[in-house]
């Protein structure tokens, strides 16, 4: 067809995917066309600005390495991270709620058995977090590889260094144990700021938004037969619990950290200073057949 003007190209766009034969491809990319095109008409995007946006998604992706996922930090901040997991996370009543991965997991992260120290010496004050992993019914689940990671007592991740040679601290996975439970010790987790050194930092900046996140725990939880889980713990006296820059905040998921005077800890062992305990369950839903 030609001679395309503003009121019959987003139709034709359409009909060039009547070729397409994965129905779901062709259901996402012909919605995703009308809405493009729609946002397009209702700003009135001119030439200039649709450039800008051409220049900013090319330094979001050049901003991307092995270590920093901008395009995940993009998504998280708009609220499309938070939207897709609610969509894809409805948890039946008393199951723990899902919230977002973050663009800091790896894969790398070190195994340990119960009861180790995952913090790695990153700075920050010490804490003992444990609990127990379970179906709805109130089974205990063995063996479920429960993976956590944190940023330091500084608000940095492992990852986010560049001079301590790839060394990865506050992570690591374990293996509950024949009665579901879990427990390790790491460091007391703090609010902190999202990277905004890059182009995800400067709109936020424009946007007039704040860029930090309430101290929080990340946990992945993964076990035969249930549904994998992806959360977070937060902190009860966070300050940002009603503003977090990614939206992740669910009030099921936040709890109380104890401050423990020194003396004995958790584990037997001797402290000169305060620690923190948290004690916190999952409940996993079984996978749908």
């Amino acid at each position: 067809m030609q001679n395309l003007d503003e009121h019959t190209i987003t139709d034709e766009a359409i009909r060039r995917l009547e070729g397409c034969k994965d129905a779901r491809f062709k259901e996402i990319l012909t919605s995703l066309t009308r809405h493009l095109h729609a946002f397009a008409r209702e700003v009135k995007l001119t030439e200039a600005e649709w450039m800008q946006g051409i220049e900013y998604l090319t330094a979001v992706g050049h901003k991307c390495d092995d270590k920093r996922q901008e395009f995940i930090l993009l998504s998280d901040t708009l609220g499309l991270s938070m939207l897709v997991v609610a969509l894809n996370n409805r948890k039946p009543a008393g199951c723990t709620e899902a919230t977002v991965f973050g663009p800091f997991h790896t894969d790398k992260a070190s195994d340990f058995k119960n009861g180790d120290d995952i913090s790695g010496g990153a700075p920050g004050e010490p804490a003992f977090i444990s609990g127990t992993v379970r179906a709805a019914d109130g089974t205990p689940i063995a063996n479920a590889v429960v993976d956590v990671w944190q940023a330091d007592g500084d608000g940095i991740y492992d990852v986010q260094y560049t001079d301590k040679n790839g060394a990865l601290f506050a992570r690591g996975r374990l293996h509950t144990d024949a009665q579901g439970k879990y427990a390790f010790k790491s460091i007391l987790p703090e609010f902190y700021s999202i990277p905004t050194d890059g182009p995800v930092g400067e709109w936020i900046r424009r946007a007039g938004r704040h860029p930090f996140r309430p101290a929080h725990l990340h946990f992945m939880i993964q076990a035969p037969g249930y549904e994998k889980l992806v959360t977070h713990v937060f902190r009860s006296d966070d300050k940002y619990l009603d503003s977090d820059a990614v939206f992740g905040v669910r009030s099921s998921l936040i709890s109380d950290w104890v401050r423990k005077e020194p003396g004995t800890a958790p584990d037997g062992s001797r402290m000169d200073k305060p620690v923190y305990t948290l004690d916190f369950d999952f409940v996993l839903p079984r996978e749908a057949h």
